[in-house]
C-alpha cells in the first residue's frame, strides 16, 4: 500500500483528526541515510508526526521542525509542505540500543530530554511563525502532543510508531493526530482519553494493515467519522545541482579558485537526502565566471 495520510472530523466537529501510514516514507529515509534502529525510530516517528502537520498548512507554505534533546542521536531536521512531501535526517544515524525495559527501542535515551522541539512555519509571509516547547519525553509523540497544547493551544493527542526488520529495514510506520475543538464535551474528551490510552500501539495497526481511516474508526467509531480529504506521502528532497551551483557560485571568486588548485573539483552533500554532486574543473570554471 502506498503511503498517504486522510484528514477527517469527528462527533460532528468536535474533533479533527489526521492519521497517516508512512512505511515507505520512513523506509526511503532509513535508506539514505543507513540509520540504525532507534535512529529509524526517532526519526521516523518525527517524520510522521511532521507530515501530519504540515498537510494541517495550505498552498505552498511549509514548516520545519527541530527536535534536540541533548541525546547522543543529536539534532533530528525534518521538513514538510501542504501536499505530503516529507524529508529529514538525523546528526548520529548510526545511534543504537538494547530494547528498554518495555521491550521497546528506546528513543527516549537517543533523543535524551534536555533540549527543545521548535517548529518554523513559512507561510509566506516576511516573519516565519516560530513554536517551541521543551521536550517532556524524548518519545516524540508526547513532545509533539505538548507542543500543541502550549504552543498552539490546540488540546491534542500525537501517536507516532516505527517498527524495524532485523536487517534494519522499516516493517511498519505510521501515526495519528486527534485533536479537541472548542465546544468539544466533556463526555466524548473523556471517551476518547479511554479509547487512546487502551488501544493497540499504532505501529502495530499499521502492520496488521489497517488504513489510516481504519485507525480513525478504531480511536473515534466508524460512525463518528467523516474523512475530508485524502493525500498521498512521500519522501521527497527538493535539493538539485542547480542549488547547489547557485550556493558555490555565492561563495565568490577566491573560494572557487581555492577548490580548483586544491582538488581539480567539488563535491556537495545534501544533508536531508545525501545526494552527492560532483563538480568538474571546467564546471567551476564556468561558475567562476558568474561571481560577482
Amino acid at each position: 500500500m502506498k503511503d498517504y495520510l486522510v484528514k477527517a472530523l469527528a462527533y460532528d466537529g468536535q474533533m479533527r483528526a489526521y492519521a497517516a501510514n508512512t512505511t515507505e516514507t520512513v523506509g526511503e529515509a532509513q535508506r539514505r541515510h543507513y540509520t540504525w534502529p532507534t535512529a529509524s525510530a526517532a526519526l521516523g516517528r518525527t517524520i510522521t508526526a511532521s507530515v501530519m502537520m504540515g498537510s494541517m498548512l495550505k498552498g505552498e507554505e511549509k514548516l520545519t521542525i527541530k527536535v534536540q534533546g541533548g541525546g547522543p542521536i543529536g539534532a533530528i531536521l525534518v521538513d514538510a509542505d501542504a501536499k505530503g512531501a516529507v524529508r529529514g535526517y538525523v546528526t548520529n544515524p548510526q545511534t543504537h540500543f538494547d530494547l528498554n525495559q518495555h521491550g521497546k527501542l528506546d528513543v527516549r535515551r537517543a533523543v535524551g530530554t534536555d533540549g527543545m522541539l521548535s517548529v518554523v512555519k513559512d507561510i509566506g509571509l516576511r516573519d516565519h511563525f516560530t513554536g517551541q516547547t521543551p521536550i517532556v519525553s524524548g518519545e516524540i509523540g508526547e513532545d509533539f502532543t505538548y507542543y500543541f497544547a502550549v504552543s498552539e493551544q490546540v488540546p491534542s493527542s500525537v501517536g507516532v510508531g516505527v517498527l524495524v526488520n532485523p536487517d534494519n529495514s522499516i516493517l511498519a510506520a505510521g501515526g495519528f493526530i486527534i485533536q479537541i475543538m472548542p465546544g468539544a464535551t466533556d463526555e466524548t474528551i473523556t471517551h476518547i482519553e479511554e479509547k487512546i490510552t487502551n488501544m493497540t500501539p499504532i505501529s502495530k495497526l499499521i502492520e496488521q494493515g489497517l488504513t489510516p481511516e481504519e485507525i480513525l474508526f478504531c480511536i473515534l467509531g466508524e460512525e463518528n467519522v467523516k474523512i475530508l480529504e485524502k493525500m498521498p506521502v512521500s519522501f521527497e528532497c527538493t535539493c538539485s545541482k542547480e542549488r547547489f551551483s547557485n550556493a558555490i557560485i555565492g561563495l565568490g571568486k577566491t573560494e572557487i579558485e581555492e577548490m580548483i588548485a586544491e582538488e581539480g573539483q567539488a563535491e556537495a552533500q545534501c544533508h536531508f537526502c545525501n545526494e552527492t554532486y560532483l563538480f568538474t574543473e571546467n564546471e567551476l570554471k564556468e561558475m567562476k565566471k558568474k561571481t560577482h
